[in-house]
């Protein structure tokens, strides 16, 4: 073998020093790519903390909220009425020493009133004293706290407009919240949260142990850091990838925020339970979901019930596992008085007490849920839907529990009692008859269902409800209608110009010849309603619709006097509220006031009024009205209600039943009922025997006034014999007090001068009953 060949062979030492020092620069490449990936793993995790963390951090949704209930020497409100708003509104049932319960002996009652913040300021705390009696407040008086004659206790929360993830939460600062709660949950879940930097080796180590020795996982070594991290941020999956991203994202997180800011998003994020659909998050929502209570309200052994359900809020559930519960709030217990926030009799004194919950949560998914849409619908001319469920408005709108349950009531109660009632739905509309606040909406049989919304959506033809616009229109012409105008009740024909005829008639298919123009209206009698109609002008009638509120389409036909235009429950209610209020067209609103999160006003939903008819002519057409009730088609309503309830009021029926409709309003209130089939079948009611009798149930419910008519200027009462079309006297044959615009009395007289001392008085009577 040659020289230069033995140079070439290498030595059988030098190729594994090579091969190793080959391993070790591939080694250090990959560590290299290693270090260079994480390295822009931690800038994309960074980049995902701090845009979390500096941006909006919580979605908060808006809440709604029912009118406040006054309570003052006076004030209408029933014994039963009272309880039940004050369970809705979270109040327990208690000796009424304690804030938010309240203690009941038949109508007296004593409540310790938590306060609440309105937009208007803070409503204090108080200790009430009142008697019910007779459906009114009697022997009011503020027991403790600030003197008062008026005390509005806090609202009902009737509902929200979520997020799309339907998480709920009521956002708390550090700051506000007692010192016992996060001292407490660090005692519990990190008691070195203020020394460790995200992650705590120690922590983990001993829960490692822990869970070795008993073959399953009993503790966890989680910092409060990384439960706000996986909540937060990741999901819940147990992986190797999740647990990096968690420890990653922690040191992150504590590298950029303070100790403080973390705990308080913390004490907003942790999950703590669940409301049907909705997700409870936070310990403000969970203080008054579970107890009724704001969050600096609770006692020690409350706020160890909700550091314990941490661990597990499905497994402790308090509502449906005591027992649990309460071993659970009870080891809380006892860590607070190993930590010394509690002494040991302080700590034995909570642990005998009642775990405090309220029998169901002070709240549930939107109670209301055919109003919540009316309130949205109402909210989306000046807000976007995102706002609505991620803001954290305030939401107060006119609701009033008392009368939304006698209208939910009503509807349950009466449509059963229908013919061909399993076909049947029913929609309610109640506002207040001088405001125009929508104070209950009934959207269906089953008022719970949250789907098609009838007394919004469902238009159908408004049948004879249309007849006081029809005689208004005529009767603003003051020198050629009165209430005493004779008016045809005859047949006839329309012939139109494509050849095809029209031959109204009259719901009994009769005919009277002449009758007074006051009777047509509150019999209802077809023919004379399409010939006055007719006289006036379609376009005249139009016109006096649409000025009181109908911004819809309006048949040019003849047959819209006899109501065929397509009109929902609520619309109706617009329509007949200016025929309330004395011609005076008065928006319907469901929102008063609405605020940001903090408080701050946004809105601000004033009464909003516009005169649009002759106050002279509307009072005439109330006369009418109340002559329906007490004489014509809606007298049925006085077998519920009683007699010296004034009423006016306006039945409806389309062709083969298949709309019965009844609108009517007393000295509070104006209502309006359907009843129906959703596929426009046909039924065998009328207004006055399938509508009337819902509006009759629920105002028999409510304490109220009777329709006591403001008479205007310009209308004069009269004597009059209806037969002779002639002014007469009191006591005269067939004498009847009508009103009459100035100058449009009969110029004739029947001679009979009757008792003018008793005409007098009987005007009066009639005025102001």
């Amino acid at each position: 073998m040659s020289k230069s060949t033995k140079s070439r062979k290498k030595s059988p030492k030098s190729q594994p020093k090579k091969r190793q020092s080959g391993l070790w620069r591939l080694l250090f490449r990959f560590t290299l790519v290693g270090l260079v990936v994480l390295a822009g793993w931690m800038v994309y995790l960074d980049a995902v903390v701090t845009s979390r963390f500096e941006g909006r951090r919580f979605e908060v949704p808006s809440r709604v909220y029912a009118r406040p209930l006054e309570l003052y020497d006076g004030a209408s409100v029933s014994a039963s009425g009272l309880a039940r708003e004050l369970e809705l509104a979270g109040y327990r049932a208690g000796d009424g020493s304690k804030l938010g319960t309240y203690r009941r002996t038949g109508g007296r009652f004593v409540i310790s009133a938590r306060g609440f913040v309105f937009p208007d300021g803070e409503e204090p705390r108080r200790r009430l004293s009142l008697v019910v009696s007779g459906d009114k407040v009697q022997s009011f008086s503020v027991i403790s706290g600030p003197k008062s004659p008026i005390v509005r206790l806090e609202p009902a929360q009737i509902g929200g407009i979520y997020p799309a993830h339907r998480e709920d939460r009521v956002l708390v600062q550090l700051e506000e919240v007692p010192e016992l709660l996060p001292s407490t949950l660090m005692a519990v879940e990190d008691r070195e949260f203020y020394s460790h930097f995200g992650l705590a080796p120690l922590s983990i180590a001993r829960a490692m142990l822990a869970n070795i020795k008993a073959g399953r996982v009993v503790q966890g070594g989680s910092t409060l850091t990384q439960q706000l991290v996986k909540n937060f941020f990741l999901t819940r999956d147990q992986t190797l990838v999740r647990k990096g991203n968690e420890a990653l994202m922690s040191i992150l997180l504590e590298l950029h925020y303070e100790k403080d800011d973390i705990l308080e998003t913390y004490l907003n994020e942790v999950y703590l339970g669940q409301a049907g659909v909705r997700s409870i998050h936070g310990f403000g929502l969970a203080s008054q979901f579970y107890f009724g209570e704001r969050l600096k309200d609770l006692a020690p052994h409350q706020m160890a019930l909700l550091v314990g359900m941490v661990k597990g809020p499905s497994y402790y559930n308090p509502r449906r596992h005591p027992k649990r519960a309460t071993a659970r709030r009870n080891l809380v217990l006892d860590e607070m008085a190993e930590a010394g926030l509690l002494t040991e009799q302080e700590a034995k004194a909570a642990k005998a007490k009642p775990l405090g919950v309220s029998a169901k949560p002070s709240f549930t998914d939107n109670r209301y849920p055919a109003y919540i849409d009316l309130v949205r619908r109402h909210l989306a001319r000046d807000y976007q839907e995102e706002d609505l469920q991620s803001e954290g408005l305030r939401i107060f709108t006119t609701l009033d529990p008392a009368i939304q349950h006698a209208s939910e009531a009503a509807v349950s109660k009466t449509l059963p009692k229908l013919p061909g009632a399993d076909a049947l739905e029913a929609a309610l509309v109640v506002t207040a008859k001088d405001t125009g606040e929508v104070l209950a909406l009934v959207g269906g049989k089953n008022p719970s269902f949250a789907g098609f919304n009838r007394a919004v959506d469902a238009k159908r033809p408004m049948g004879s409800l249309i007849k006081p616009f029809v005689y208004l229109a005529a009767l603003e012409q003051a020198d050629r209608y009165t209430l005493i105008t004779p008016v045809k009740d005859q047949a006839f024909t329309l012939e139109f110009d494509d050849g095809k005829l029209w031959q109204p008639k009259n719901f009994d298919k009769q005919e009277r010849g002449e009758v007074p123009l006051h009777r047509a209206l509150s019999k209802s009698y077809n023919l004379p309603a399409v010939r006055v109609g007719l006289d006036v002008g379609i376009s005249e009638v139009q016109e006096k619709l649409r000025a009181f509120g109908i911004t819809g389409p309006i048949s040019d036909y003849p047959s819209m006097l006899l109501g065929s235009v397509n009109l929902a429950p609520v619309d109706v209610a617009q329509l007949y509220q200016g025929l309330a209020t004395s011609g005076f067209n008065t928006p319907l609103r469901t929102i008063r006031e609405v605020t940001d999160a903090d408080n701050e006003p946004l809105s601000r939903y004033n009464l909003k009024v516009d005169q649009v008819a002759d106050p002279a002519a509307v009072h005439l057409v109330q006369y009418a009205m109340q002559e329906t009730m007490q004489e014509g088609t809606g007298r049925s309503a006085y077998y519920t209600l009683p007699d010296q309830l004034t009423l006016a009021g306006k039945t409806g029926t389309t062709d083969d039943g298949r709309d019965a409709w009844f609108a009517g309003f007393s000295g509070d209130l104006l209502a309006v009922a359907w009843v129906g089939r959703d596929d426009n079948g046909p039924t065998s009611l009328t207004g006055a025997s399938g509508a009337l009798p819902i509006w009759s149930t629920m105002m028999a419910q409510i304490p109220q006034h009777g329709f006591s008519p403001v008479m205007p200027d310009g209308v004069q009462y009269h004597w009059v014999d209806t037969e002779a079309n002639a002014l007469t006297g009191e006591g005269c044959q067939n004498a009847r007090l009508i009103p009459f615009v100035t100058g449009s009395e009969p110029d004739r007289h029947t001679g009979c001068n009757g008792d003018f001392g008793g005409q007098i008085r009987s005007w009066f009577e009639g005025l102001f009953r």
